[in-house]
């Protein structure tokens, strides 16, 4: 699968995720994709619809076999709590009750200091359909809700888990504006460098003919170079550059493999509208 690696450090921690009745498997795969993402592992669902294991779950996450494979399914959950100190309850629907509501960023900084200090947490997840019910929600300690357009709110499961998922591993970052991988260092290109390429350029342009009416060949070398130093270039960029600049000079529109040279069509016979 694109973008995995078995060869680097696999993240499984933090607070376990409860799917409360899901209905379909795909959709657990697919939650269970999520959490490996951001370095979550330990899945619990309460009553599934359609009976554990489940195929197209596995199917669905995506080769997040090891979240998967440690899934653990409860009949009720009191069972599926039992044996947290904290858990948050996920909801879009505003709640009239004594319950903290917290954002995202927050409910995540908040676990993250729990799981430090040896504490056993969770975040409970409703249904497709209709999410939690308030006596669900009552179980949980703090209430967590989402910062959506509130003309619609409604977020499928697997998108909730990623975007809690997302602020935990977020949340464990020493500096926010770190990632995973860099591009690769590239030498900046000399003055000298940048000025032999426009010089290649505009001898192949000029050769051509690009360059009418001769009055304005000034002013149009102005703007080409105005054009090519806009941004610093590295010297694999150049050189890239000026092998494409250099095949001008032996190919033409009407010869694109090169059999005839830039002002001769196919029968040898001059084209002066054949232009670069």
């Amino acid at each position: 699968m694109s973008g995995t690696n078995s060869e680097r450090e696999l993240l499984a921690e933090g607070p376990a995720i409860i799917l409360v009745e899901p209905q379909l498997g795909e959709n657990i795969g697919m939650v269970a994709r999520a959490m490996a993402n951001f370095g979550l592992s330990e899945l619990r669902l309460v009553n599934p619809r359609d009976g554990w294991p489940s195929d197209k779950a596995r199917a669905a996450a995506s080769k997040a076999d090891h979240v998967i494979d440690a899934t653990r399914v409860f009949d009720t959950l009191e069972e599926a709590l039992a044996d947290l100190n904290f858990v948050y309850a996920t909801t879009a629907r505003e709640r009239y009750g004594f319950k903290p509501v917290r954002s995202p960023v927050v409910a995540a900084a908040t676990l993250r200091a729990k799981f430090k200090a040896g504490e056993a947490t969770g975040i409970m997840f409703g249904r497709e359909r209709w999410g939690l019910t308030n006596e669900e929600v009552a179980l949980a300690d703090e209430i967590v809700t989402f910062p959506v357009n509130p003309a619609f709110a409604s977020l499928n499961i697997a998108q909730a888990v990623l975007l809690m998922s997302y602020e935990w591993m977020k949340g464990g970052l020493e500096d926010l504006a770190e990632t995973s991988f860099q591009p690769l260092e590239q030498k900046p290109a000399t003055k000298e460098q940048l000025f032999g390429m426009i010089e290649s350029v505009e001898e192949a342009l000029d050769a051509r003919g690009y360059f009418r009416p001769a009055a304005k060949k000034p002013k149009m070398i102005d703007n080409l170079r105005a054009v090519l130093t806009r941004r610093a270039y590295s010297e694999q960029e150049i050189s890239i550059m000026r092998g494409v600049f250099a095949t001008f000079d032996r190919y033409s529109r009407k010869s694109p493999r090169g059999k005839a040279g830039p002002w001769q069509d196919l029968d040898g016979v001059d084209d002066d509208t054949d232009g670069a």
